[in-house]
């Protein structure tokens, strides 16, 4: 590893060793004082403050900072509870989250026998929903490594400790079909930059490219797809929600099927993200891609003849 990346990785499992054995009260006050110093010095914050001006023009600078603030405290949150992941899997359900809604709309998704395949965004503690909800069932989440291997190694270790199995963006994607089709359950994010092999879907009102990997498995595997969300409630517990299944109707080559499908799912996400803004990734430039003409879509060009992820995160910040 470049020296650089042995430093970070060493500084990550030291802080995270700490964190996990805070006791959880002290260690999530931690990660906010954490966020905001962040913030104070500026990591990010153009970018995130041009996102929520693009997203929210009818707020003012005052809303904005307000929900930017709370945003890095957030992070810092999520961040101290990464450490202690294994113990809050494992731990009854009502000490981490209060409400569960919706499981009834997994077991319906599944009763269907085609799969399931949740879709989420960066949104709250993301990984922590899909390691829960990989209790009822296995669960298989697509990843794309991280640039410094000694981070993507201790994360890669992190979610294999809570029973999730991990299939790499490209050479997973047969994996996670074959899981899909044997009734099996999967999980995608699908909420960055996919630069030109996205579709332009709406977000915010804006068109914004968006990875197809999501509306590709699920139509070629017949998978219904299952948005959730787990966000920090009052209390310090986790708010964790699933919606009706999204059925798929179309054929994975079919640009248009691919194209609405993802518009939906990413529709749901927005709905989500104006109800509790400050947490999803602003820091992203999630509209770094253009569309080349002003009405340019998924029918405007062919699509791949296999899903689409995120850039990895080095690039697509």
């Amino acid at each position: 590893m470049r020296a650089d990346h042995v430093a970070q990785t060493l500084l990550l499992r030291g802080i995270a060793g700490a964190l996990r054995f805070t006791p959880r009260p002290l260690a999530l006050a931690g990660g906010a004082a954490l966020g905001s110093l962040l913030r104070l010095v500026g990591v990010r914050r153009a970018v995130a403050m041009e996102n929520l001006e693009r997203a929210f023009p009818g707020h003012d600078d005052a809303w904005r900072r307000s929900v930017l603030a709370a945003h890095y405290r957030e992070l810092g949150r999520v961040a101290a509870d990464y450490a202690r992941m294994p113990e809050l899997v494992r731990a009854p359900r009502e000490q981490v989250f209060a409400p569960w809604i919706g499981e009834e709309h997994i077991h319906a998704a599944r009763a269907r026998g085609k799969g399931v395949l949740f879709v989420t965004g960066h949104f709250g503690h993301f990984e922590l929903l899909g390691a829960v909800a990989g209790q009822m069932m296995p669960m298989a989440v697509m990843v794309k490594p991280l640039s410094n291997p000694g981070a993507d190694a201790w994360l890669w270790k992190l979610r294999s400790s809570v029973g999730v199995e991990q299939l790499p963006i490209g050479a997973g994607v047969r994996g996670a079909l074959k899981r899909l089709r044997a009734g099996g359950a999967a999980a995608m994010l699908a909420d960055q930059d996919a630069r030109r092999d996205g579709v332009f879907v709406p977000f915010f009102g804006t068109p914004a490219s968006t990875p197809t990997g999501p509306a590709w498995l699920s139509l070629a595997s017949g998978a219904p797809l299952v948005f959730g969300t787990c966000l920090r409630g009052p209390d310090g517990r986790y708010e964790a929600r699933f919606l009706p299944p999204i059925l798929p109707v179309g054929e994975a080559d079919d640009a248009r099927a691919v194209y609405e499908l993802t518009r939906r799912h990413t529709a749901l996400l927005e709905h989500a993200i104006c109800e509790r803004p400050e947490s999803w990734f602003w820091l992203h430039k999630r509209w770094k891609t253009a569309p080349r003409t002003r009405g340019e879509s998924a029918f405007d060009d062919p699509l791949p003849n296999e899903p689409v992820a995120a850039a990895d995160e080095e690039e697509a910040l």
